[in-house]
């Protein structure tokens, strides 16, 4: 099987960059990326010029690579979505089979969206991929007539090299927080939740690891609010992030919205109990009390009382540490995910196809 995917630039490290930099030493079958769209972060006003030459370097890899099966990526409320629809009606034109994996599931967009235009070319797609239960129905519900597939995000397993979960000793010292230092990610109230806790538990310290639009304004405001032992370390990638997560007592993820949050997933595998809200795919798979806690609330001081009996009961943190450990590496190796994706790609592109 020859599969070409839409990917956006590798280097830009973003959620699908990631996911795609992750799975790109498991494919069994003939992967081939094509990137699409700004390849910068900075000075991406100018990114539609790069349209045409994206177009037809699409149209020459469908024909060169002899390609089975188009993989595209579009996020439901990103502003490329149109960009996307327009691949998949090439591709369709062309008589190529195309499978739309939706990574982000914008809510907010999705009730005031124009699901006719959204239907018109979903419909035109051979399958449609999400990352959560509540992400297929509503796709259901809105009219989709094709196949919607499940999937997950993944948990490089080379990331996991070296380490040995029985470091764990259900100390909790250290609170992670890993995401795009952004509002809707939960930062603030990240901030205000560590800073009831450190009242409590003076030898606290909070590291957030990530970049984003509010990076300089969090740091402002743990400095005016005088919250100690609080480190920033920007975005990290390879040796130093598996540094952090093993350095990490607790993984703390508030999220107001999200499709299958990586970080998550990789927390748990190195052995972190987590804190999170009911969003995305997490809501299909994370157990309450097992894995940590999860809540629909956003108040800090629900935050830290959900904290407090982790922090105080070592043999209980423990206990979840080991038990987030084996569930990740049994259910989100990057290995086991790239073949669970090829087979949805197979399947799909034998939809419609005489198999006899």
């Amino acid at each position: 099987m020859r599969v070409l995917i839409n990917v956006p630039s590798l280097k830009l490290l973003g959620g699908v960059a990631n996911h795609y930099l992750g799975l790109s030493k498991y494919w069994n079958e003939l992967v081939y990326y094509n990137v699409v769209g700004k390849r910068w972060r900075k000075g991406h006003r100018f990114t539609f010029l790069l349209l045409p030459y994206d177009v037809l370097k699409f149209i020459v890899k469908l024909i060169v690579l002899k390609t089975n099966v188009v993989l595209l990526n579009p996020s439901l409320g990103n502003r490329a979505l149109w960009r996307d629809f327009l691949f998949l009606r090439i591709a369709k034109s062309l008589k190529y089979k195309v499978a739309v994996f939706i990574h982000g599931f914008n809510w907010d967009y999705a009730q005031k969206a124009n699901w006719n235009w959204i239907l018109k070319h979903l419909n035109k797609a051979d399958g449609v991929v999400v990352l959560a239960e509540a992400f297929k129905k509503e796709l259901i519900k809105r009219g989709i007539k094709k196949p919607v597939y499940l999937t997950t995000t993944k948990v490089d397993d080379s990331l996991l090299d070296g380490f040995d979960i029985s470091v764990r000793d259900g100390v909790v010292k250290n609170i992670l927080f890993l995401s795009r230092i952004e509002r809707t990610k939960g930062i603030y109230e990240a901030a205000d939740t560590y800073a009831i806790l450190k009242k409590r538990f003076a030898d606290m310290t909070l590291t957030f690891v990530g970049d984003g639009s509010e990076l300089v304004a969090l740091k402002q405001y743990v400095a005016e609010k005088r919250i100690k032992d609080v480190r920033f370390t920007g975005a990290l990638s390879g040796e130093a992030l598996r540094l952090e997560y093993k350095n990490a007592n607790f993984f703390f993820f508030a999220s107001y919205g999200e499709g299958m949050p990586t970080v998550v997933l990789e927390a748990m595998a190195f052995g972190l109990p987590v804190l999170t809200r009911y969003v995305g795919g997490l809501c299909d798979f994370f157990e309450d009390r097992k894995m940590g806690r999860i809540t629909d609330s956003k108040s800090p001081l629900d935050y830290a009382k959900l904290m407090i009996p982790y922090i105080e009961n070592r043999e209980l943190t423990k206990q979840i540490s080991i038990y987030n450990h084996i569930y990740a590496c049994e259910h989100f190796m990057a290995s086991s995910i790239a073949k669970q994706l090829e087979e949805i790609l197979r399947t799909i592109g034998l939809i419609g196809l005489d198999t006899n």
